[in-house]
Parts: C-alpha cells; structure tokens; sequence
C-alpha cells in the first residue's frame, strides 16, 4: 500500500492535455514486471492517487510507461510533470489481456479515444510474437484528428497490418473516415476464430459488443478493460465494486461472457 517513489525519465506531449510520461527507479533497483492491460496507481504527491494502465511494454531498462488525460486534480499534476520529477507508484495491480488464448487467431482491437493506450501493450506484444498470431485488425476512433494518439506508431503499425482510423470531427486536412469508430466497425468482415479485444468510453463499448455479436462472434471471445473508481487496487475499499466483482482485482481486463448479464444495466 506504501507508493514507491519514481522519476519521470521521458515525457512526450501527445496533444494538449495529454501525455505519456516514461518512469524508472532513482536507485537503479529493478522494477515489478508486469503484463498488458494491468495498471498501476500513480500518486501526485500533494494532490491525490488515480490508476493508468500501462501504455507500452517495458524496454530493455524496465521502464513503466503511461499516458495520462487531465480529467482532475491528481491527472492534472500528473500531466504537469517534468523530467527529474518524482512520482510514488504503487503496482502493477489487475488482470490483463489474454495473450496467451490470441496465438493462431484473427484478432480484432476496437479503440475509442485513450482506450488505445490500455491497448498498445498487446498489440506490442503481439508484434514481436507474429509466428504465434494470425491477422490482426485495429479499429481506432478519436474526437478529431489532434487527439489521435502515437501517430508515428500507427503510421508504422499500418504497414504490418490493418489500421482503420475515424475521428468524430474533421479539420481540413483530414482525408480519412468521419464518424465514431463503430461505423467503420459495421460493415466489417471476422472469421469465426476471431477474438476482439475493447477498450474506450463505456457507451462506444457497449455498441462495438453489440456489433461483435451481431456478427456471430462468442461472448466468451470478447474482451474489454475498465477502469471505474478504482481507490485502493486490492479490492478492500469498495469503490469499484461492480455487480458481484471488483473492477481493480478482477479486472479491469474482463471476458464479456462472465460480465455480460450486468454490463449492461443502467444503473451500474
């Protein structure tokens, strides 16, 4: 429970409001290892403790890596961090994506707005294991073009398989698909071993479910994160509890089978 303090090594500014900051250990001492789709809780000394999922595998020097929105007190003196700053880290907490069942499959990965953060650790991953992996399709929608994340990498990830992007509002430079990400997902193709992995706002993922299931594929194939109100991260404070589980022990990485008959209840 006791956060472990970090120093910001790397900080990259992925569009105003948003970064991705690289930590590592001011005394050189290895780090946890951890797998993708588990978070940690960073905590801005001063200001609060808020959980982010890791966004990148650890490189060869272990570092962490995640990307952080400002949405209150605690991610917005987070974002503010500078390198040399420190930060207490307490983690790597949670379930994470399913790897190990991807290998020989098509996999499909459906992101809205940060939601590809939770989901670029698995698409590494599955990147430097292709010999274990079928295809692999990403499906990625952001508000407007200035808020889609890691250009450079999906301009990369676009060589080596399919990249479909849309953003809700154009600018006039855009030459891509307008609209929110389930609409590119509508008139799309899975073949039958497909698994889909979800991560974004809760209503877009409750529509690209909807879709995945219109087109014939299991409950039990289908995956998404979530990250609600989580305090504590071991499941004793309450917060996230949602229907019989708790979001930050359980998850925040679950199988639609074993969530589906409470996923979508209004009132949770």
């Amino acid at each position: 429970m006791m956060p472990r303090p970090l120093s910001v090594l790397h900080r990259v500014e992925e569009y105003p409001g948003t970064v991705t900051l690289q930590l590592g250990a001011a005394d050189n001492q290895p780090l946890p290892a951890f797998l993708p789709g588990q978070f940690n809780m960073l905590y801005a000394f001063g200001c609060g403790e808020v959980p982010i999922s890791f966004s990148s595998m650890a490189p060869a020097d272990g570092r962490y890596c995640h990307t952080i929105k400002t949405l209150g007190a605690a991610t917005g003196a987070l974002t503010k961090l500078r390198p040399g700053d420190s930060v207490g880290v307490r983690g790597p907490f949670g379930h994470g994506w399913p790897v190990a069942k991807m290998a020989g499959r098509d996999v499909i990965i459906i992101a809205g707005g940060l939601g590809l953060a939770p989901l670029r650790p698995v698409i590494q991953a599955l990147l430097n294991e292709l010999n274990t992996t079928g295809n692999m399709r990403l499906f990625y929608g952001a508000r407007q073009p200035s808020e889609l994340l890691y250009r450079d990498e999906l301009a990369q990830w676009s060589k080596l398989f399919a990249v479909q992007t849309t953003v809700d509002m154009a600018d006039a430079r855009w030459r891509g698909h307008i609209g929110n990400v389930n609409s590119v997902l509508t008139p799309s193709m899975f073949p039958s071993n497909s698994i889909a992995l979800v991560c974004g706002p809760e209503v877009m993922m409750r529509y690209a479910i909807g879709e995945l299931l219109k087109k014939q594929l299991p409950p039990e194939a289908i995956y998404l994160s979530m990250e609600r109100n989580m305090k504590c991260a071991t499941g004793h404070c309450g917060h996230c509890q949602w229907g019989p589980q708790f979001v930050c022990k359980d998850g925040p990485v679950f199988c639609y089978r074993d969530i589906q008959d409470w996923f979508h209840i209004r009132e949770l």
